[in-house]
């Protein structure tokens, strides 16, 4: 008779399969997470980069072990700096819409939210599903119903942040169309049903207009739950809507950041940093996030991987 630590974690790895493509699912241990070189820009006769001819074949997915596509957050700009700056805000806005639909074939259009592009997924479990891979390849993103938003900034520059958030589109969305077939997205849709029936989505918000004391309030809250069930100290490295936490290595932090994301919580790492997020609405003492971080530990140790 398994005990139920074995039994938590055999139903934890049955999860983390059923969201990974066929490729992963039995070699995800192996995954190693070394980048690819970065693909140059390729230009239409037009002048413009042509985004569909620019990539031959992709990193491994962040989410299965490969390398995150950003090393760090990328994040929308503010208010003050889109209104410094709107003309080329708009030039963003409009050139991360053209790559996004050439590379992805999606609806992509400026957001009523300043800061952020609108890119229209065509069911549920395509928009959850890309919402935590991109998570984990350190863009910032939200979900709507069945539209998405990624961030903008008119400091983006072409070769760079604006490539950045095409690029992970593309990423993500060639594996999730190209790899993940008709059956297996129904048991993704039906595990992501599963998981909010047991507890809420944690996710950031990325809400410019939450008070400065109502973000490290909640922080500090969470800081607080993680002492009291773990012991553990947050990272010096934080964002106003993530906690660091930094672990013994980089492949713990991978091994945590993908359980967690199939227990429903939204994670991403950076290095051997794992980040959990601050989730004001749903988790406003941060025991949600404490006690599933908390339990993962646990199998973690289980499973050798701290």
């Amino acid at each position: 008779m398994i005990s139920r630590e074995q039994s938590d974690l055999q139903s934890l790895e049955r999860r983390i399969k059923i969201l990974l493509p066929e490729q992963y699912q039995n070699t995800y241990d192996e995954v190693q997470p070394t980048p690819m070189g970065s693909a140059a820009l390729k230009y239409a006769p037009d002048g413009k980069v042509a985004w569909d001819q620019i990539w031959g074949g992709f990193c491994d997915l962040a989410m299965a072990g490969g390398p995150p596509h950003k090393g760090k957050l990328l994040l929308p700009a503010s208010q003050s700096e889109i209104e410094a700056q709107p003309d080329r805000y708009n030039e963003v806005v409009n050139e991360i819409c053209r790559g996004i639909q050439l590379v992805a074939d999606l609806a992509a259009e400026p957001s009523a939210n300043p800061g952020w592009i609108r890119v229209e997924c065509v069911n549920r479990a395509t928009a959850e599903w890309l919402l935590r891979a991109i998570t984990v390849e350190n863009v910032a993103i939200r979900r709507n119903n069945l539209d998405l938003e990624l961030p903008a900034a008119p400091g983006f520059r072409v070769e760079k942040e604006i490539k950045n958030v095409i690029t992970v589109v593309a990423k993500t969305a060639h594996y999730w169309f190209g790899h993940i077939y008709r059956d297996q997205r129904a048991q993704i849709r039906d595990l992501f049903t599963h998981l909010e029936q047991e507890s809420p989505l944690l996710q950031p918000a990325y809400d410019p207009n939450v008070a400065t004391h109502e973000s490290e309030s909640a922080q500090l809250k969470l800081v607080a739950q993680l002492d009291e069930l773990t012991g553990l100290r947050p990272s010096a490295h934080q964002y106003k809507d993530w906690l660091g936490i930094e672990l013994p290595n980089v492949p713990s932090a991978i091994w945590l950041m993908r359980a967690l994301v199939a227990s429903n919580v939204l994670a991403r790492r950076e290095d051997k940093t794992l980040f959990l997020p601050i989730d004001r609405r749903c988790d406003p003492a941060g025991k949600i996030a404490a006690r599933s971080f908390a339990r993962l530990l646990e199998l973690a140790a289980l499973r050798s991987v701290l």
